[in-house]
């Protein structure tokens, strides 16, 4: 018998149900027969670390990491699964010892206004620290989202797929929506991949304990699990740590900052993936009086709360950039900021007081001013600062890119939408990112393909009532941003060519799992 081996009697398979025990065994020394891992998931494999085995070289993680010889004579196994056990250790081995991988952050705001930071040409709204992730890194003039609404984006970014694919099209709307369990999140690809992996902030993918941030990757929790919340407590009973309420007493964009920063203190010495996602500038429109006091010169009340809540997410990111300077992590972090969608101007939206100009448009339109904002990707170690890049990207590429980042390896059962933007944004390749970009909404659609964009929209953007969807229009977005001049009449082959593109786009999408409508077709 092994000195570090355990085996168990029971002949069946490994399931996710089985993680927590395998964590224990495995971090007391113990392997593990072939024959308890025949038919266990590859991803789940791979979360535990290769012990020693008797005349076997650990080549990779996880028991697929023993070679043939040592599989076949103790373990019994076939010849054909050792080749295949061999085969997916070398395209799971990890990095090679040393070498750095970098440290994860997404920054998300929820609601904000296309014009509404220094770096889109604000200029009664300060935001210094959210302005250095543009002097410091690269700014996308052309960063869209998958989804003019909350949930649907946050859907598309975990996931790295357009959310129609899973019927993720609206925010979830009964008890038992959230973000289909099929699908492989972000969080879960870097656990695999040893880091610490941390959520602090707004979830709005499902409340059920199936679909929490616990279960879907994420080893630390910090927030709430709607699409909207109050930012001061009472004291908050529905702010959790993990599965548990916290009974948080601060105002709420604060403590996220200071459980991001708590976080990063943990977790400085090993690699990690933190996703900050602030539910500032959403409503409900409340701020600190403190805050309020700065901006007494701001006429309107609700721009005037606005700017007293952008101010409190910024000087909480302030604190997150300042915590990764002070441990040395700043130049191997790769940061994302950028919106969840456009801001809310429209009637019959949560307005805030936001503004998207020169786009027009509203959240909960496909518009540009409904799909199109401030987006930064800031990483020192590898991308120049102070760089302007203008082809369009999508929220969809911030996963395959962190991937890429960390040397995690792709994994095409998983057909990611998003793509690796390090070679485009560090000017290794002069070719475009995408040559079409995709939107659905219920009846409401979009196409981007080069400049020309075809659009129907919620007619309620153009001052109408009734909530009507128009007929195509088309745009030439280089000549025209603010989408002014429909040029269908005089451009129909352009229409027929982007309609018919869409429609093949939208005949692969599932049907909406939730919420109005039915699918475009």
């Amino acid at each position: 018998m092994w000195k570090h081996e355990r085996v168990m009697s029971e002949r069946r398979s490994i399931g996710p149900s089985d993680r927590v025990r395998l964590r224990s065994l495995v971090g007391r020394g113990f392997a593990w027969h072939p024959h308890e891992i025949r038919s266990a998931p590859r991803r789940l494999l791979q979360r535990f670390p290769a012990v020693p085995v008797r005349r076997g070289r650990v080549v990779g993680r996880g028991f697929l990491a023993v070679y043939a010889d040592a599989m076949q004579k103790y373990l019994f196994v076939s010849p054909c699964l050792v080749l295949a056990l061999h085969i997916a250790c070398q395209a799971a081995e990890p990095a090679p010892q040393g070498a750095k991988k970098p440290n994860v952050v997404i920054l998300l705001a929820d609601d904000l206004g296309y014009a509404d930071v220094g770096f889109q040409g604000c200029r009664d709204i300060p935001t210094p620290h959210i302005d250095s992730l543009a002097q410091n890194g690269v700014r996308c003039t052309n960063g869209y989202v998958s989804g003019p609404y909350c949930s649907p984006t946050r859907a598309g970014l975990l996931t790295g797929r357009y959310q129609q694919r899973f019927g993720h099209e609206f925010n979830p709307s009964t008890e038992d929506s959230g973000l289909a369990l099929t699908e492989t999140t972000m969080a879960e690809r870097f656990a695999d991949a040893g880091y610490a992996t941390g959520l602090v902030g707004k979830w709005h993918l499902g409340g059920l304990p199936k679909f929490r941030p616990p279960q879907r990757g994420f080893g630390d929790f910090f927030g709430f699990l709607g699409g909207a919340h109050a930012y001061f407590p009472q004291p908050l009973t529905d702010v959790y740590r993990g599965d548990k309420a916290t009974g948080e007493t601060g105002y709420l964009t604060d403590a996220f900052g200071r459980e991001a920063v708590a976080f990063i203190d943990r977790h400085k010495s090993r690699p990690f993936f933190l996703y900050l996602a602030f539910n500032a500038v959403h409503t409900p429109m409340q701020a600190t009086d403190e805050r309020l006091k700065r901006f007494e010169s701001i006429d309107d009340p609700k721009r005037r709360t606005y700017a007293a809540m952008l101010v409190a997410m910024d000087e909480a990111i302030g604190q997150v950039l300042g915590k990764l300077h002070a441990e040395g992590l700043d130049r191997d972090t790769l940061i994302f900021f950028f919106s969840d969608n456009g801001g809310p101007t429209m009637k019959g939206t949560t307005i805030n007081g936001s503004r998207n100009t020169p786009l027009r448009g509203s959240k909960r339109t496909t518009l540009e001013g409904g799909v199109r904002v401030p987006f930064v990707v800031q990483w020192p170690a590898r991308l120049s600062a102070g760089k302007v890049y203008d082809q369009p990207i999508i929220q969809l590429d911030i996963q395959p890119t962190a991937l890429a980042a960390a040397g995690i390896a792709a994994q095409p059962n998983q057909k990611l939408d998003g793509v690796n933007l390090l070679p485009f944004l560090s000017g290794e390749t002069a070719a475009k990112p995408h040559e079409t970009l995709y939107w659905r909404l219920g009846e409401q659609m979009a196409i981007r393909d080069g400049d020309w964009k075809l659009v129907r929209y919620d007619s309620t953007a153009d001052g109408e009532t009734g909530g009507a969807v128009t007929p195509p229009r088309l745009y030439d977005l280089a000549h025209d941003v603010g989408e002014a001049h429909d040029l269908t009449a005089e451009q129909p082959d352009t229409v027929k060519k982007l309609e018919m593109r869409w429609q093949a786009w939208s005949n692969q999408m599932a049907s909406p799992a939730w919420g109005p409508g039915g699918r475009t077709k």
